[in-house]
């Protein structure tokens, strides 16, 4: 089995990065392995997968600091909660009590305090993140669809436990449960007593004596699924989705994760969306603009006429009250906005340009607002 990258190194970031920069990375390299874009592409898959690895332990703060500590031995599943050592407290220090609580202020993030909790209490699952692609319109109205995960679930062949059928864990005779030793060593300044994790059972307080051939003695095994998740009307380009309980099994019982799925909504040829609202450019003829005409606009919700008033200019807009998009998880809606642009029209026929200079002939400034109004300023400046 080849060794696994650094997580940094696969999300292109560095050691320091900030939560900002690492997501930012993901969803960049997410959008770039999607496997809906690389259809039978197993490098692409495999990299999507490893990125989202990466990115579940890098966005996790707990996670992320076992990893920064251990490397990935300390996110291994086959690890338990109490990793690492440390001085847990002294005893015996004459004059100064119980050391335990004066130690524990100082060092009690390395988890290392003989008050340390059960490992085999329930804990819960991590989260796991996804991505998805879909279009402007399934944005708009919503839909079901199915997302591709891989994730962490209860081993079927030994229910969790990790011991082969008819078999169970035994409690660990070195810890006595507790996941922990707690050592004694005379010095100069009286006796220090430190805990350390079990080395015997791996600080999960069991040994497991015949491991179950499923899942090698951990209890959980990776499987790769899908998912269908509901996407709600009105959900935006960058949004994430949070599917609770979609994520790594728990332990010990605990709860499952979450699942977290990253949106990017592909852009609409006709539609530009802004907020809740929605813009639509569409061309009138010259014609139009001059006399009035009844145009048809395209909505999300279908075709709508709209009666363009004469007289109209490039650039005008006009609004569509509550023809927008839908407010994710509200009964409300934004507008639908359509800015018109008035077409001059090409490659007219000689009869069509006479007709043309005789209907300008037959116009004054007074047809022209604009214009009277420009030349208007234009004398005041030059009397």
């Amino acid at each position: 089995m080849a060794e696994k990258r650094d997580y940094y190194e696969v999300l292109g970031v560095s050691k320091g990065a900030s939560d900002d920069e690492i997501k930012k990375a993901f969803r960049k390299l997410a959008k770039q392995y999607h496997p809906d874009l690389h259809p039978d592409d197993k490098e692409c898959e495999a990299k999507f997968k490893e990125v989202n690895e990466a990115y579940e332990v890098l966005s996790d703060p707990d996670k992320k600091a076992k990893y920064d500590q251990f490397g990935h031995a300390g996110v291994d599943p086959n690890y338990g909660a109490g990793q690492g050592g440390g001085f847990g407290g002294f005893s015996g220090f004459g004059g100064f009590g119980d050391m335990d609580d004066i130690l524990n202020s100082f060092f009690g993030g390395f988890g290392g305090s003989s008050r340390s909790s059960n490992p085999n209490a329930p804990r819960r699952g991590g989260d796991i993140e996804a991505s998805i692609a879909i279009d402007f319109m399934e944005a708009c109205t919503g839909k079901k669809a199915s997302v591709r995960i891989n994730r962490l679930e209860s081993c079927p062949e030994c229910h969790g436990t990790g011991a082969a059928a008819g078999t169970s864990p035994k409690t660990c005779p070195d810890c006595h449960g507790t996941g922990q030793v707690r050592v004694s060593q005379r010095t100069p300044f009286g006796n220090i007593a430190s805990t350390s994790r079990c080395s015997r059972c791996s600080g999960s307080g069991k040994i497991v004596e015949t491991p179950c051939r499923a899942c090698s003695g951990k209890g959980q095994v990776r499987k790769a699924s899908t998912k269908e998740i509901e996407i709600p009307a009105g959900v935006d380009d960058g949004q994430t989705l949070r599917v609770q309980g979609g994520g790594h099994a728990g332990i010990n019982g605990g709860q499952n994760g979450d699942l977290h799925v990253h949106v990017t909504v592909r852009p609409d040829p006709i539609f530009e969306r802004d907020g809740y609202d929605v813009w639509t450019d569409i061309p009138l003829t010259y014609t139009q603009a001059t006399l009035g005409a009844e145009i048809v606009v395209p909505t999300v919700d279908g075709k709508v006429k709209y009666n363009v008033p004469e007289g109209t200019q490039t650039n005008t807009v006009f609004r569509l009250r509550g023809k927008g998009i839908k407010k994710l998880y509200r009964s409300d809606r934004g507008d639908h906005y359509v800015r018109v642009n008035v077409e001059i029209p090409k490659n007219l026929t000689k009869e069509q340009k006479n007709l043309l200079k005789k209907f300008d002939d037959s116009l004054s400034n007074k047809n022209y607002q604009k214009r009277e109004s420009f030349f208007d300023k234009l004398k005041d400046k030059f009397k």
